[in-house]
């Protein structure tokens, strides 16, 4: 991720925050409870978001982890498409 878009992203969920508490505002409820309801809302999104990074982390789901994981497949799969098929013979007969 760029800083750029990580910049996106906190300015974009900081006018979600504030549209949260103005829809609530409209809604009837006074200032103080549309806060404390926005914030709310933005604090389990956060918990949330963690929760799965957290997730992916140990599961190892990350990008640079299925990055290298193509990375080796792809290296692996060129090496055996490079193999003579005598080579890939006796290859096969000593893994039996």
């Amino acid at each position: 991720m760029r800083r750029i878009d990580a910049i996106i992203i906190a300015f974009c969920i900081f006018v979600a925050g504030g549209i949260i508490y103005l829809a609530l505002q409209r809604l009837g409820l006074d200032s103080q409870i549309s806060g404390i309801l926005s914030q709310t809302v933005l604090i389990c999104g956060l918990i949330g978001w963690s929760f799965t990074y957290i997730l992916r982390a140990v599961n190892n789901k990350m990008t640079y982890n299925q990055q290298r994981e193509d990375y080796e497949k792809a290296f692996f799969q060129q090496r055996l498409d490079e193999l003579t098929p005598e080579e890939l013979e006796r290859i096969q007969t000593e893994i039996e």
